[in-house]
């Protein structure tokens, strides 16, 4: 019995174009070799601009949770605002709060879309800066 691909068993046809030696060895058609051509290995297709996929999201936010965010990003400035007053406070003036301070900065220039909040965030970004002017005269 003779196994033709992978529907099995085929009885009474013949063997087609398979190579035949005198050796009992296992052999292909011809033609299953030259279908089988080599491609060579492209590389996956990345996002074409994580920009465009973040402006995406952007457009599906609701105005709660950029509210949210907005306030969350507030909160983080303050925080770092307080890490740099402790730390000249106790007389080591921290390179790395200064790094926090420009990350805190260019995340306060979003909208909130609420009026009162920008308001708000506006001099907490104000603040940040005054901080940052302070910092490059050390």
């Amino acid at each position: 019995m003779r196994i033709y691909g992978p529907s099995g068993t085929t009885i009474g046809s013949p063997a087609g174009n398979t190579k035949r030696s005198g050796s009992t060895g296992f052999s292909l058609p011809d033609d299953a070799a030259s279908t089988q051509a080599t491609r060579p290995a492209a590389a996956p297709k990345a996002a074409a601009n994580i920009d465009a996929l973040l402006a995406l999201q952007g457009i599906e936010e609701d105005p709660v949770e950029r509210r949210k965010r907005s306030v969350q990003r507030g909160k983080g400035a303050l925080d770092v605002l307080d890490d740099l007053k402790l730390g000249l406070l106790a007389g080591n003036f921290d390179a790395s709060t200064v790094g926090r301070l420009r990350e805190a900065a260019a995340n306060l220039k979003a909208s909130s879309g609420d009026p009162g909040l920008d308001a708000v965030l506006s001099e907490i970004e104000l603040r940040v800066e005054v901080e940052l002017a302070k910092a490059g005269q050390f």
